[in-house]
């Protein structure tokens, strides 16, 4: 019998990719009803909103660089989807990506101890 991939930091990463996908398209879905001006939000709502804004511009390419380099470092396939991920949420792609990277590295070091 296989065992899991599934070690307690790769459901970690797993739950907080589900919540963070969750809650940002929860308020996503209430600024669309609501008819709001994304861009307009992000950059017009004062100084407070368009720091936060340019912080998380900032950590997303970032974390798609590290998507993108970590993931051919380890020999992980279908990256693209990570990035495609970026659309739903970067508090959804990265935990997301983290998730199964440890599940890869967990194969990974289970293949190389059995042989």
């Amino acid at each position: 019998m296989r065992a899991s991939t599934w070690t307690p930091l790769s459901v970690f990463y797993l739950v907080l990719a589900v919540i963070g996908g969750a809650l940002t398209w929860t308020f996503n879905v209430i600024a669309g009803m609501e008819g709001s001006a994304f861009v307009g939000d992000y950059f017009g709502s004062g100084p407070a909103v368009t720091s936060i804004v340019i912080d998380v511009l900032v950590a997303a390419t970032v974390g798609a660089v590290f998507i993108i380099v970590e993931g051919r470092r380890q020999g992980m396939r279908r990256l693209w989807v990570y990035i495609l991920c970026f659309g739903v949420a970067f508090a959804f792609a990265l935990p997301l990506f983290l998730a199964m990277r440890e599940r890869h590295l967990t194969a990974a070091s289970r293949k190389t101890t059995t042989e």
